[in-house]
C-alpha cells in the first residue's frame, strides 16, 4: 500500500463519508485511473520528437508511453490518416497512487511562480483535468538532455458523482488548488 493510498483509507475516507453522509463505503469517492497525455503537433515531421516523447513520458509515469495517432485526414494541418500525433498512457492502482503522491509533492511545487492549481479543470462529474506547460517539473527528466520542452494533459478519474464531491476529495489529498 503507497503512502497517499494509506492515507485515503485512514483519513480521507472517513472524513468524505461524514461530510456527505454516506450510508455505505461503496458510495466514498475514489480513484479509477489517471492518464497522461502529451500532444504532439509537429510529430509528423519529426520522428525524432516522438521517440523522445514517449521516452521521456515513460519515464515520467513508470509505464510504456503508446503512441497515438491521426484518425482522420486533414489537409488544412498537414495531418494524414496514420500519422503519429502524440503519445498516452493510462495509470492504475499502486502506479496511479505513486504518480499522484509524486505529482502533488513534488512536481506542482517546482512549477515557476506557482500560485495553486485553477479548479476550473472539473468536468461535472467529478473528474479533473490538469494542464502543464513544461514537462521538465517531474525529477525523472534530466533538464540538460531536454531538447524540447513539451506540455501535458493530466486526467484525474474518480468515483465522485459531482464536482463538488471530486474537488473536496482532490483537495483531502493534497492538491494544492488555489484559493
Amino acid at each position: 500500500m503507497t503512502r497517499l493510498e494509506q492515507i485515503y483509507a485512514e483519513k480521507i475516507a472517513p472524513a468524505l463519508k461524514k461530510e456527505f453522509g454516506y450510508t455505505s463505503s461503496m458510495q466514498i469517492p475514489r480513484l479509477s485511473f489517471v492518464s497522461l497525455n502529451m500532444g504532439l503537433g509537429e510529430a509528423g515531421n519529426n520522428n525524432k520528437l516522438i521517440e523522445e516523447a514517449v521516452v521521456e513520458l515513460t519515464a515520467i509515469s513508470g509505464q510504456k508511453a503508446v503512441i497515438t495517432r491521426a484518425r482522420k485526414s486533414i489537409a488544412a494541418f498537414k495531418l494524414r490518416e496514420g500519422m503519429p500525433v502524440g503519445c498516452r498512457v493510462t495509470l492504475r492502482r499502486m502506479r496511479m497512487w505513486d504518480f499522484l503522491d509524486k505529482l502533488i509533492n513534488f512536481a506542482l511545487p517546482r512549477v515557476r511562480d506557482f500560485r495553486g492549481v485553477p479548479d476550473r479543470g472539473f468536468d461535472g462529474r467529478g473528474n479533473f483535468t490538469l494542464g502543464i506547460r513544461e514537462h521538465t517539473i517531474f525529477p525523472e527528466i534530466n533538464v540538460d538532455r531536454v531538447e524540447h520542452v513539451k506540455g501535458m494533459n493530466v486526467t484525474i478519474v474518480t468515483t465522485a458523482n459531482s464536482d463538488k464531491e471530486g474537488k473536496m476529495f482532490l483537495d483531502l489529498l493534497g492538491m494544492p488548488f488555489k484559493k
